[in-house]
């Protein structure tokens, strides 16, 4: 098996991690709720993930790390925060359904948006037609890092710079770049909100997720329930990281994650994100030889991502592929938007994703055996 739906999540895991989640499961219980061993196992594991996590992203105050279920619970409570009273938001062409299906939800509480539409492997005609979309009532912008179909990765350093020209919050969905691109928190003049899942780039179990708050800015809890603090209040507390983190934390969980982030730490995130554009770009060199394939390749401003189309509907290519033993992701990825901008609607595309995990040989051998299944499909 050769495994490229490294967007989707890591299959592969550090070793360390697998070892940081069952030590976790044999000695944590529930942080912030008892003085007993156990619990204060717990709770300085999540402490220490907080910690890690904060200097990894650059953020003053390990507070500021709140834990969530995935990046999709993230975007919902820093999109439900900075338009909880209603109002417009500008997203990009390339965002999510975890971007798009919060806001449509809210349109009865006053909340619309605009599409800026612009073409694809354009950074600079990204962030015109952002600048064109802003209207006086714009109360927050959306962006989507690196797109999860194509690899796209948006100009955030100059969006960032237009949205603190303009006065207005960024809100970045980083699902595909944490642990991939550098994330800085410290350097952003607008962001208020990074939203990231644990089990993609940072090599961290399922079911876990990072908001990073990183300016103050109104808080909008989702869920409200027992925190460990404040018992004796009635209403959830309003600070960072109790206003957003009700109930049980997943601690074996956080554990990995933070057991993920070491481990970028130690290779180097300048290493991993070079190793998988490499492995991008090989597949690609080989795959665009194939005859009857469109390949969406644009290394200069691209990921370890790549979307291909072929001479047959990208479910059975994928159908196919994964016969041989090439696992991939087809159809439209949650993000029709994406297809949409790119005209790859109604079929989508087929999407190779490359991790570290990956190799040269299996980035060649995924580009051969997409040669072999389309020659095979005209027999």
């Amino acid at each position: 098996m050769i495994y490229l739906d490294n967007a989707a999540t890591t299959l592969l895991k550090p070793l360390m991690v697998k070892q940081a989640v069952l030590a976790a499961m044999d000695n944590c219980a529930n942080p912030g709720r008892s003085g007993h061993k156990p619990a204060m196992a717990a709770a300085e594991a999540v402490f220490s993930c907080r910690e890690t996590a904060a200097a990894f992203f650059g953020l003053p105050e390990p507070e500021r790390v709140v834990f969530t279920q995935n990046a999709t619970h993230a975007l919902n409570i820093a999109i439900k925060s900075a338009l909880h009273q209603g109002g417009h938001a500008v997203v990009t062409s390339y965002e999510h359904n975890s971007v798009v299906r919060p806001l449509e939800a809210m349109a009865e509480q006053g909340v619309t948006y605009t599409v800026a539409a612009s073409k694809l492997f354009d950074p600079q005609d990204m962030v015109e037609q952002i600048g064109r979309a802003i209207r006086p009532d714009t109360k927050c912008v959306i962006v989507n890092h690196v797109s999860n179909v194509f690899g796209f990765v948006a100009p955030l350093e100059q969006i960032d710079a237009l949205c603190a020209r303009r006065g207005l919050p960024l809100i970045v969905d980083a699902s595909q770049s944490a642990g991939v691109l550098p994330l800085d928190c410290s350097r952003f003049q607008s962001v208020i909100f990074v939203c990231m899942p644990g089990h993609k780039g940072l090599y961290g179990p399922q079911g876990t997720g990072i908001l990073l708050c990183c300016k103050d800015c109104p808080l909008h809890s989702l869920t409200q329930g027992g925190t460990g603090s404040n018992s004796l209040e009635l209403t959830q507390p309003a600070f960072l990281p109790d206003v957003f983190e009700s109930g049980t934390l997943n601690v074996p969980g956080i554990a990995g994650l933070e057991a993920g982030i070491r481990f970028l730490q130690r290779e180097g995130l300048t290493a991993v994100g070079q190793r998988e554009r490499e492995l991008a770009d090989r597949f690609a060199e080989q795959v665009q030889q194939v005859p009857g394939v469109c390949c969406y390749h644009w290394p200069s401003c691209q990921a370890g991502v790549v979307a291909i189309t072929g001479p047959i509907p990208s479910e059975e290519l994928a159908g196919r592929l994964g016969a041989e033993g090439i696992c991939t992701r087809a159809g439209l990825h949650c993000s029709p938007l994406a297809h949409r901008s790119a005209g790859t609607l109604p079929d989508g595309a087929v999407r190779f994703s490359f991790s570290w995990f990956n190799t040269r040989q299996e980035a060649e051998a995924a580009a051969l055996t997409v040669k072999k299944v389309l020659k095979n499909a005209e027999a």
